[in-house]
């Protein structure tokens, strides 16, 4: 492991809160495969989740807010972010820059809050190596043909960008197997429900709950003895 990956643990996994640090949830798909839709569902009715904005040096699509779906940069400022450090990772993509605040990761899981991150494959591949309690959990849609036509559908793509991500969608299928999780995308209802289960049962691990766990054992523990003492 480089000294490099180590400091960035060390960073993100030095917890503020009592109870423990975050969860960092990383979920990837081919575009169109329908994470974000399935995220911001998730978002509307699990606490204490957040999520990460990232960085792009795509221009805003017709709706898209500033620091909401994305905060969009210039070329050159995101160079000076990748000189500067910082990202925790970031990838070109479909002939554009993508990028992950170190910041607001370190943060907000060494304050306790689980976060997402909705990251291409190659972003998710590098962030398994440097945070390795990560949870990664692929989308996968269930054909090609259901893909296109959902890309074809948003109307955000000129053609020359949509037949990028459809060349893409293939290899970036092939990395399904190097994550935890995979949920269909054939119903935004039940992959919604998936989604929300996986958070649900990564929470519930021994493991993350250790802090927690220790005080309830020790309240127990505690009044045994006193019981005992009367």
């Amino acid at each position: 492991m480089s000294s490099e990956i180590k400091n960035l643990e060390s960073e993100v996994h030095s917890p503020v809160s009592s109870e423990g640090h975050g969860i960092l949830f990383v979920v990837s798909a081919p575009s169109g495969g329908g994470k974000g839709t399935l995220i911001q569902r998730v978002l509307n009715n699990v606490p204490n989740l957040s999520y990460s904005v990232s960085f792009t040096t795509r221009p805003p699509r017709s709706g898209e807010v500033n620091g909401r779906e994305y905060f969009f940069v210039s070329t050159e400022q995101f160079e000076q972010m990748v000189a500067g450090g910082e990202f925790l990772e970031w990838a070109h993509v479909h002939s554009h820059h993508y990028g992950t605040s170190r910041q607001q990761v370190a943060r907000e899981i060494s304050e306790g809050r689980d976060i997402v991150l909705e990251i291409d494959v190659q972003g998710a591949a590098s962030v398994r190596q440097l945070i390795t309690d990560s949870v990664s959990i692929f989308i996968l849609p269930p054909s090609f043909e259901v893909l296109r036509q959902r890309l074809m559908a948003r109307g955000t793509d000129s053609l020359e960008e949509l037949d990028v991500r459809l060349r893409n969608a293939p290899r970036e299928l092939e990395h399904y197997a190097a994550f935890q999780y995979l949920i269909i995308n054939d119903d935004a209802d039940r992959a919604a429900a998936d989604l929300r289960a996986v958070i649900q049962a990564e929470r519930a691990r021994l493991s993350r709950q250790e802090p927690q766990i220790k005080k309830i054992v020790n309240a127990f523990t505690k009044n045994e003895i006193d019981s005992n003492s009367n």
